[in-house]
């Protein structure tokens, strides 16, 4: 039986795979990205959920309305630093849809 040194050793380097830094970073970004405007939708849902169910007083809901824009502009910054738009976050599933909806800003 082979060990594992013998078996890395008679196979060639096949799982390196040839990249382009500056795309892989830009899908890296666009990954983070998503991830982040994903989590800010939500928070934001929540929000209107708990504004709709009266749970919070005038004035977190001038916090929240304030926090949640700053948020937004945030990531509009952001896609335009990386050279991506709204669209570029929006990850197709295929049969589950769209990850960020299809009313995307």
């Amino acid at each position: 039986m082979q060990s594992a040194h013998q078996v890395r050793q008679a196979r060639p380097n096949r799982l390196r795979i040839e990249t382009d830094r500056e795309a892989v970073e830009r899908d890296l970004s666009r990954l983070v990205l998503t991830l982040v405007e994903l989590v800010r939708q939500l928070v934001e849902r929540q929000c209107v959920r708990r504004m709709e169910q009266g749970d919070l007083s005038d004035e977190q809901i001038e916090v929240l309305g304030l926090t949640l824009m700053r948020l937004e502009e945030a990531m509009t910054e952001l896609c335009e630093r990386f050279d991506l738009t709204p669209a570029d976050l929006n990850l197709d599933l295929g049969p589950l849809g769209t990850l960020l909806g299809d009313d995307q800003r």
